[in-house]
C-alpha cells in the first residue's frame, strides 16, 4: 500500500478542514450537496464523453494502481540476469531452459524463451518492444482520464458559481440573499479546485510515476534479454544494466551480484 498517496490525501484534506474551522465559521457552510454534484458529476459526466465506455469501466483499476506499491526488485532482476549471462556463455543458450522455470516475470520468461528457440535478434528486440508500447498505451489511457478530470472539474466550479451569481442577481430585491448566495456560488469553485488539484491531477501524476517505473524495468529486462542473446560479456552486461539505476542503488547490486 501506498503510504504517500493515503498520508498525501489525508494531510491535505485535513489542512483544508484545518484552515476552515480557523476562520470562524461553520463547517456547515463549505457543504452543499448541490454544488457537490455539480462538480463532481458533471465533470464526471464530461470525463465519460471524452473517453470511450470501455475505458472508464476500468476507473478502479486505475485507482487501485496508485494505491499499490509495485515491488519490481530491479536488482534482483538484473542480478538474474548477469547470472544467466554468466550461464549461457559457459553452457550455452540452450541451458537457460532449464532456469525458466523459476523466472516468475512472465516478460523475461518470454524474453529469455526466445532466446533459446534461436530466434533472430531483430524479431526478438521488435516483439519485445511491441509489448512495452502496448504497456504504455495502456497507461496512458489512465493518465488521459485523470488529466481530463483535472481540466473539467474547475470549469464546472465555475459553470456553478455563474449559476448562482445568476440566481443571486435575480434576487437582488432581497438583500438578505445576497450574502449567502454570494458564498453559495464560491463554494462550487472551491469544490472544482479542491478535486482537481488534490485529487485528480496529483492521481495522474501518479499514475506517470507507475509508468515510468514499469517501463524501467522492461527497458532494463530488454536490454538484459538481447545482450544474452548477442553473447556480450556478462562484466559488460552488468554494467549496462547498473547505468540503469541511480548512483545510490549501484553499489548495492554490484556487491550482490558479486557474492553470486
Amino acid at each position: 500500500m501506498d503510504l504517500a498517496t493515503l498520508g498525501g490525501l489525508g494531510l491535505g484534506l485535513g489542512m483544508i478542514i484545518f484552515s476552515i474551522l480557523g476562520t470562524g465559521v461553520s463547517m456547515s457552510n463549505f457543504i452543499d450537496i448541490g454544488s457537490l454534484a455539480m462538480v463532481f458529476g458533471g465533470s464526471l459526466a464530461a470525463v465519460m464523453v471524452s473517453n470511450p465506455l470501455q475505458r472508464m469501466m476500468k476507473l478502479g483499476s486505475y485507482l487501485k494502481i496508485i494505491i499499490n506499491v509495485n515491488n519490481f526488485e530491479i536488482e534482483k532482476i538484473i542480478t538474474t540476469l548477469v547470472r544467466f549471462s554468466e550461464k549461457a556463455r559457459r553452457d550455452g543458450l540452450l541451458a537457460l531452459e532449464d532456469d525458466l522455470e523459476e523466472v516468475e516475470d512472465e516478460f523475461m520468461k518470454k524474453g529469455i524463451q526466445f532466446v533459446v528457440d534461436g530466434t533472430d535478434p531483430e524479431i526478438i528486440s521488435t516483439m519485445l518492444y511491441s509489448d512495452l508500447n502496448q504497456q504504455q498505451e495502456r497507461h496512458a489511457d489512465g493518465i488521459k482520464i485523470f488529466e481530463d478530470w483535472g481540466t473539467l472539474a474547475p470549469a464546472f466550479g465555475m459553470i456553478g458559481t455563474l449559476a448562482g451569481l445568476i440566481g443571486m442577481l435575480a434576487n437582488l430585491d432581497d438583500p438578505d440573499s445576497i450574502g449567502s448566495g454570494m458564498a453559495l456560488a464560491l463554494i462550487t469553485t472551491m469544490y472544482g479546485s479542491i478535486f482537481a488539484n488534490l485529487f485528480f491531477i496529483p492521481i495522474k501524476n501518479k499514475l506517470m510515476d507507475r509508468d515510468k517505473e514499469e517501463t524501467l524495468v522492461k527497458e532494463i529486462l530488454i536490454e538484459g534479454i538481447l545482450s544474452i542473446q548477442s553473447g556480450d560479456n556478462p562484466r559488460i552486461l552488468e554494467s549496462k544494466l547498473v547505468s540503469f539505476l541511480p548512483p545510490d542503488k549501484r553499489e548495492a547490486v554490484l556487491a550482490e551480484i558479486s557474492a553470486e
